[in-house]
C-alpha cells in the first residue's frame, strides 16, 4: 500500500507526465519514492515549472536554429519509431560487413562512413563512485588553469552539495565552470536517493543559485528546446585531462549505483575540451549566434605512454549527428564472435533486431540489465526486448542492482560513453561515446567490467520474461 508521501509525489508528477515521453522518461520513478524528497513538493513544483519555461520559451529566443532543427529531428524521429518497432523485418537489408570489429579494415570502414577521424589518448577505468570521485578529488586538488564540468544531473543532495563548497573553494584561485541540463536536473531534485539523507541536512530550493552564492562559480543550464535533453557528462581539468561515461553528480552515483567514468589522458583532451566550450556558449546569453564566435586557441595535449587511436562519437539531432547509432549498428552487423553489452535501457528496436540476426548466426550474443532499474516502464520494456533476444538464441542476465553502465564490445571494437540503447539516446539526446580497438584497452574493458559482472549477474530465464504489460511497456519504452 502506497505511503501519503508516495501518494503526494505521485499526484505531484501527474501534471509533468506527459513532458516524460518527450525527454528524461527515466527520471519518473525516482520522481515516487517513499524516501523524503529531496525537495518538498511546492518547491519541486516550483522548480519544474521554471524548467519548462525556460526550455519552450528562453530556448525559441536564444537558440532559433537549436530548436527548428531538434523539433524536426523529433516530429520525425517519434514517428519513425513507432513504425519501425512494428516492422517484422530488420530495416537493413544490405550485406553484413565482411570487415572484423578490432581490425584496422573496420576501422576504415567507419572512416569511409564519414564517421570522426581518430584521434590518440589513453582510458583509464574509474568503476563505481568509490573509483571516480577520488579521482575526481584529485583531480580538482591538482587543477592550476581551469576546472571545467558537464553534468546532465547537477544534484541537490548532500554529496552534491559538499562538491558545490569544494568547487566553490577552488574557484578562489582556478577558474571554475559548471554546466548541467535545465530539465534533467529539476526532475532530479524531486527525488530522493535511495539512502537515507543525514540528518540536518536541508537541500538547497535552486543548486545554480547555491552554486554561485558568494562565490566565483560560472554556472549555466543546458535548455531543452523540445524539451530534449542533453545527456553528455563531462569533466576537463587545465584542457588536458578528461573523465566522461555515465555518472552524473549526486549520491546514486557516489555510493548506490553501479555505474562508469573513464579518465581521458593525451591528444584527444583537446577536442573534448572544444566540445565542453561549444556547449557552453551555446547555453550563455548569445545562444547560437555565440556558435560563430572562434574559439580561443589552446595547445594540444602531449602524447601520452601506451596511448592509442580513440574516436569521439555524437548524438546531436540540432547538427544532424547520429554517430553513436550509425557506429554501433556496423559494429553490431559486422560482429563475427561476440557482442557484450550493458546498458540500463534495452529498448531501440533497430539494435534489439541486429542483436538477434547475431545471436541466430551464432555469435555470443550477452546483455546485461539491471534487475531493478530506475523507471517500472523500462524495465518491463527491458524483458520484452530481452524475450526476443533469449529467443533467438542470446543471454540476457540481471544485474542484482541499478547498473547505468553504457558500454558495449563487438568482437575487438568497444564504445563506452553516455549513451543507452532506446530512442532518445540514437537519435534525439546529445551525448557523448568514444570507441576504440586497442588490444590492451579491450583486455582491460574484459577483465575490469565485462568478466566480474558476468558472474555477479544471474542469468535470465526465457519464462521470465512473460509479462502481460511487457508489450505494451515496450512500445512506450521506444519512445524514450
Amino acid at each position: 500500500m502506497e505511503t501519503p508521501k508516495r501518494q503526494a509525489a505521485t499526484r505531484m508528477m501527474w501534471p509533468v507526465i506527459p513532458l516524460l515521453f518527450s525527454a528524461c522518461g527515466s527520471l519518473s520513478d525516482r520522481s515516487a519514492r517513499s524516501l523524503p524528497q529531496a525537495s518538498d513538493t511546492a518547491t519541486g513544483n516550483t522548480q519544474l515549472v521554471a524548467s519548462v519555461v525556460r526550455s519552450t520559451g528562453l530556448s525559441a529566443v536564444r537558440q532559433p536554429y537549436t530548436t527548428i532543427r531538434t523539433g524536426l529531428a523529433v516530429l520525425w524521429h517519434r514517428p519513425l519509431g513507432l513504425v519501425s518497432g512494428t516492422l517484422p523485418v530488420p530495416t537493413d537489408l544490405s550485406p553484413l560487413p565482411a570487415e572484423v570489429p578490432g581490425t584496422e579494415e573496420f576501422e576504415r570502414l567507419l572512416d569511409r562512413r564519414r564517421l570522426p577521424g581518430r584521434e590518440s589518448g589513453k582510458l583509464s577505468w574509474l568503476v563505481d563512485g568509490r573509483s571516480f570521485f577520488p579521482e575526481l578529488d584529485r583531480q580538482i586538488a591538482a587543477a592550476k588553469e581551469s576546472v571545467r564540468m558537464q553534468f546532465f544531473i547537477y544534484d541537490n543532495d548532500d554529496v552534491a552539495v559538499k562538491y558545490a563548497d569544494r568547487l566553490k573553494g577552488k574557484a578562489e584561485t582556478v577558474p571554475v565552470r559548471i554546466l548541467f541540463d535545465d530539465m534533467g536536473s529539476a526532475f532530479a531534485h524531486t527525488a530522493a536517493p535511495e539512502t537515507p539523507r543525514p540528518d540536518g541536512f536541508s537541500p538547497p530550493a535552486d543548486i545554480a543559485k547555491y552554486l554561485k552564492s558568494g562565490s566565483k562559480v560560472e554556472v549555466r543550464r543546458s535548455l531543452n528546446p523540445w524539451l530534449v535533453c542533453d545527456h553528455t557528462k563531462l569533466v576537463v581539468f587545465d584542457r588536458k585531462v578528461a573523465m566522461m561515461g555515465g555518472m552524473n553528480m549526486g549520491r546514486e552515483y557516489y555510493s548506490e549505483w553501479h555505474d562508469l567514468m573513464v579518465k581521458v589522458d593525451g591528444p584527444i583532451v583537446e577536442s573534448l575540451s572544444r566540445e565542453f566550450g561549444r556547449a557552453w556558449r551555446k547555453a550563455g546569453p548569445w545562444g547560437d549566434l555565440a556558435l560563430f564566435r572562434k574559439p580561443g586557441f589552446f595547445r594540444r595535449p602531449a602524447p601520452v605512454d601506451g596511448g592509442y587511436p580513440l574516436r569521439m562519437l555524437r548524438t546531436d539531432a540540432a547538427e544532424g549527428q547520429e554517430q553513436i547509432l550509425k557506429a554501433t549498428l556496423l559494429g553490431v552487423r559486422a560482429a563475427k564472435k561476440r557482442i557484450w553489452v550493458e546498458n540500463p535501457y534495452f529498448a531501440y528496436d533497430d539494435i534489439a533486431r541486429e542483436l538477434e540476426a547475431a545471436a541466430r548466426r551464432g555469435v555470443d550474443v550477452r546483455v546485461i540489465l539491471p534487475a531493478k532499474g530506475d523507471s517500472k516502464i523500462m524495465d518491463a520494456g527491458n524483458l520484452a526486448t530481452a524475450r526476443g533476444l533469449i529467443e533467438a538464441g542470446g543471454k540476457v542476465y540481471r544485474y542484482p542492482k541499478m547498473n547505468h553502465m553504457k558500454v558495449i564490445l563487438c568482437d575487438g571494437w568497444a564504445q563506452v560513453g553516455s549513451a543507452n540503447l532506446d530512442t532518445l539516446s540514437m537519435r534525439i539526446n546529445r551525448e557523448l561515446c568514444l570507441a576504440f580497438s586497442d588490444p590492451g584497452a579491450i583486455r582491460e574493458m574484459e577483465n575490469k567490467i565485462f568478466q566480474p559482472d558476468f558472474s555477479a549477474s544471474k542469468r535470465i530465464r526465457h519464462e521470465e520474461t512473460t509479462d502481460p504489460v511487457a508489450p505494451i511497456a515496450e512500445a512506450v519504452a521506444d519512445q524514450l
